[in-house]
């Protein structure tokens, strides 16, 4: 028997459970194959007639995989030091793995380091990761002691489930894994949390481990120092260095913005108004609080009242708005549209309120309060690729005066969706021959849309080559259908529209967190709470910096003079902690010349500048926006 491995015909003995593929290719790296385009584990019997597809550690699938056994591993060295403890799950995350568990009191850091020792001594065992099959009755008594287990197992519907075991330690787990613990050449556990099991809060509260793997040390040195600068960048620690944002318990997840942070605001916020004026977009404003009924009809009532807050008035039920596209249809309903206003765009800067669970919110990431720079757009459905088109061009357009690039995905019809399925092909269509017009790529994300549409995601990547979920185009074509909404057409007969619901931004308040990481708190000087700081050399020099003062602030130019009666190495060293753009440095010379010496957030420094040549330049770098 013979099958297609990497493209190699390679011959097989008759039983191939447990065929060493990676000896028959020589190719002593994989961790798994794909048989067919389904991953699976090394040791798998292979078909008689299939392609198969050895998986390297350092690709995507391999590095899940990786991550996945590395979980196992975890929970192997807990059972082998904690052996009452309970086990939840364990699965691959983006930033690598954790694993979920009930004991008797949190965690200690000796006890993670001990953890951690332990499961290096497991990964030098080269303990094999050995898949069986068994039948759910069989694997209920094998959790008998485990309840997270036993209520897994509850959920499956499958006569049979499989199990893996390394060593002693054995779990319910479809896999696959990589061959043995050896495959894991680098191992640290980075940080301890709580999670409520299957993330409701009437459950227990579990202890998470969270940790990292690799398959090689060079991998894990690259992948700490990037997690070093992370740590430097932490948007939390930068925010409260540089008096931008606070948060306090008497409001958890919202976010109160001090007068540096509203600079960062005001200013993103006049670019996004002047972008959106000059794409023909029209500002509305809608309430925070509406009635119960607005979010029956829109569906947001059965999609997602779990995640909305409820208040009472005059014996009404009313709800503070999660999004703002139920109150911005209720302003189009209000009046009659003509086929010649189209498209009409309408945007508004609209707060929204979310709940997240508690243990879940950070900074300006996770909030349960946050503003939306959102755009609710009418239609035909033959202005739908052109419109769509434009919403690409004018976010590529603004983010790359960030410098950032982006990935794009296509979200499509979840399982819990509502409306025509003819409607979702013809929305999907829609968005994807509009990437296509335009010439970028992009990936189709299965089953991702929102509840009344398909999605267009970008994802932007920052300085460290991160990557954060920003903008978003969803095209609705169930909203309009809902809400009976029409325009009158060029036929004088009453027509339904289209509806574009999006972001650029997204949330203004994430965004915000996302610039403090990618610049570091350096921000460019269009963008700075303060653009110049003046640090004369002595007091002799003081008026002439009030006077220069005087001059900046009367171009708008934000500045800071440090009258102090300090030596300059002080206030030269707390300039650059602040982070500001540009110092001027004055002393006797440049005072009697009508000069300054200018210092750059970097160190160079320009001697006996005319004031007014440092003015025009630095008004010509905010007015293009330059991003440094």
């Amino acid at each position: 028997m013979a099958v297609l491995v990497n493209g190699k015909r390679v011959e097989l003995p008759e039983h191939s459970r447990g065929f060493d593929l990676r000896s028959a290719l020589n190719d002593k790296e994989a961790v798994a194959v794909k048989i067919n385009g389904k991953l699976c584990d090394l040791s798998t019997e292979l078909p008689r007639e299939c392609e198969a597809v050895l998986v390297h550690p350092k690709s995507p699938e391999g590095t899940e995989l990786l991550s996945h056994s590395s979980s196992h591993v975890l929970a192997s060295a807990v059972k082998e030091l904690f052996p009452n403890t309970k086990f939840g799950i364990g699965p691959a995350v983006e930033e690598g793995f954790y694993y979920d568990f009930l004991i008797e009191k949190p965690f200690s850091p000796e006890d993670v380091d001990k953890i951690e020792k332990k499961a290096r001594e497991i990964i030098a065992r080269d303990e094999k990761f050995v898949r069986t099959e068994v039948s759910k009755e069989e694997a209920k008594k094998i959790f008998a002691h485990e309840p997270f287990k036993l209520d897994l197992l509850a959920g499956i519907t499958n006569e049979k489930v499989s199990i893996y075991q390394n060593g002693s330690f054995i779990d319910l787990c479809v896999g696959p894994h990589v061959p043995s613990t050896g495959a894991i050449k680098a191992f640290k556990l980075t940080k301890t949390g709580a999670a409520y099991w299957k993330g409701d809060q009437r459950n227990a509260q579990l202890q998470r481990i969270y940790g990292i793997s690799f398959s090689s040390k060079e991998e894990m040195d690259a992948c700490f120092k990037l997690m070093e600068e992370a740590e430097k960048r932490d948007h939390r620690k930068l925010g409260t260095a540089l008096d931008l944002f606070s948060v306090h318990k008497e409001a958890p997840g919202s976010p109160f913005f001090h007068p540096a942070g509203m600079v960062i605001w005001n200013e993103l916020e006049r670019f996004w108004e002047e972008e959106h004026s000059k794409a023909g977009y029209l500002q509305v404003k809608t309430p925070l609080i509406l009635h119960e009924n607005l979010w029956r009809n829109s569906g947001h009532w059965d999609h997602y009242r779990n995640s909305m807050y409820f208040t009472k008035i005059d014996e009404e039920n009313y709800a503070l708005k999660p999004m703002n596209c139920p109150g911005c249809i209720l302003i189009y309903s209000s009046s009659l549209h003509s086929y010649k206003e189209f498209p009409l765009r309408l945007a508004e800067m609209g707060m929204v309120h979310r709940h997240e669970l508690s243990g879940v919110l950070s900074g300006l990431f996770r909030v349960r309060m946050f503003t939306q720079d959102d755009a609710h757009i009418f239609m035909t459905e033959e202005q739908l690729v052109d419109e769509v088109t434009r919403i690409i061009e004018l976010t590529d357009r603004m983010y790359k005066v960030f410098k950032f690039d982006y990935e794009v995905e296509l979200s499509t019809k979840p399982e819990k969706a509502m409306g025509d399925p003819l409607l979702w092909e013809k929305a999907e269509k829609a968005l994807a021959d509009a990437m296509k017009r335009i010439g970028k790529s992009f990936k189709i994300n299965p089953g991702e849309g929102a509840f009344y549409g398909p999605k267009l995601d970008f994802k932007i990547r920052d300085s460290l080559g991160r990557m954060w979920q920003c903008a978003t185009i969803q095209v609705d074509f169930q909203m309009p259908e809902r809400f009976d909404l029409h325009y009158e057409g060029p036929d004088g007969r009453m027509h339904r529209p289209v509806m574009i619901h999006r972001v650029v931004f997204g949330s203004f308040e994430r965004f915000i967190g996302i610039l403090v990481e990618h610049y570091a708190g350096a921000f460019p000087t269009w963008l700075s709470p303060t653009q110049v700081s003046l640090l004369p050399i002595s007091a002799k020099q003081n008026d002439y910096a009030v006077k220069v003062k005087e001059a900046l602030e009367k171009e708008g130019i934000r500045v800071l003079a440090d009258l102090r009666d300090e030596k300059l190495e002080a206030k030269v060293r707390d300039f650059q902690l602040k982070k500001i753009p540009y110092a001027l440095v004055i002393g006797s010379r440049e005072a009697e010349s009508n000069t300054v010496s200018v210092r750059k957030r970097g160190g160079q420094i320009n001697h006996g500048v005319p004031l007014e040549k440092f003015i025009e330049e630095i008004k010509a770098e905010i007015r293009e926006r330059h991003s440094q």
